[in-house]
């Protein structure tokens, strides 16, 4: 386990780690180490995800994912200090984008501001029937700066997105299932189970073939059909050569489990 002051990074499985913000004495909120550390996080899995293929992130606790920025933290902030903070959020966002391995978010209860645009910014999601989402900052005299003017319409469409940013409200893990911003609602006692049931899952696929796929689709929802079309196919024929696909056809041919070596 890596150590780090505000969150936990830990393998669970083979090639399955778990990151856990762990501030619950603060609702779980980024201060800045938080955005240091979890920048950090992604710096490393883009220059090297070592054996790691997939990562689930969930908050301590059982009640906050996470509640967002920490406004304790940010109270008497000057302008220049809000504005370094927030750059280093903006580095995390970026890098958080370019992971390429799959990132699940388990929400085991609020995702509020930031924590909902963390959210947001995870490959798909499962939630705890307790859970709840709101993007607040419009409420406190911001707006969302963490990319979620970007990923909630998205998932939600925009005129679901617009009303949620206007407005401010919570709202529920069953409304954001049937919104589309949440792949599965789960019993909390069973959320994180499930959750890294299916992260194994992600990791006993083969790696590259995954990675290539979440570029692909990446590209895909930021371009025309066209473009995003060639972009399958570059990434596609990079899989030709590779031991895997060997494995993979070789293994279905003997009706075996492939053994993926990222190779």
């Amino acid at each position: 386990m890596s150590e780090y002051q505000t969150i936990l990074l830990e393998e669970k499985s083979p090639y399955v780690s778990l990151l856990t913000f762990n501030r619950p004495e603060r609702a779980n909120a980024m201060n800045t180490q938080m955005g240091i550390e979890l920048r950090q996080v992604f710096t490393d899995y883009y220059v090297d995800s070592r054996d790691t293929r997939c990562l689930v992130v969930t908050g301590a606790g059982d009640k906050i994912f996470c509640a967002g920025g920490d406004l304790k933290d940010r109270n008497g902030m000057t302008d220049r200090q809000w504005q370094e903070q927030h750059a280093i959020y903006e580095q995390m966002v970026r890098l958080m984008r370019d992971c390429p391995i799959p990132i699940i978010g388990c929400i085991n209860g609020a995702a509020y501001g930031g924590g909902c645009e963390f959210a947001l910014g995870c490959d798909f999601l499962y939630a705890a029937e307790t859970a709840k989402f709101a993007l607040t900052e419009i409420t406190l005299g911001i707006m969302p700066g963490a990319g979620g003017t970007l990923n909630l319409p998205h998932a939600v469409g925009e005129r679901r997105a617009r009303e949620i940013i206007y407005t401010g409200t919570p709202f529920s893990a069953t409304e954001a299932e049937s919104w589309g911003l949440v792949n599965k609602v789960l019993p909390v006692d069973s959320l994180m189970a499930e959750t890294m049931l299916v992260a194994e899952k992600i990791a006993n696929n083969a790696p590259i073939s995954v990675k290539q796929a979440k570029k692909s689709i990446s590209v895909s929802m930021q371009t025309d059909r066209n473009i995003g079309y060639m972009y399958e196919l570059e990434a596609y024929n990079k899989m030709i050569p590779t031991n895997d696909r060997q494995e993979g056809v070789a293994a279905f041919n003997e009706k075996r489990k492939p053994k993926f070596t990222g190779t």
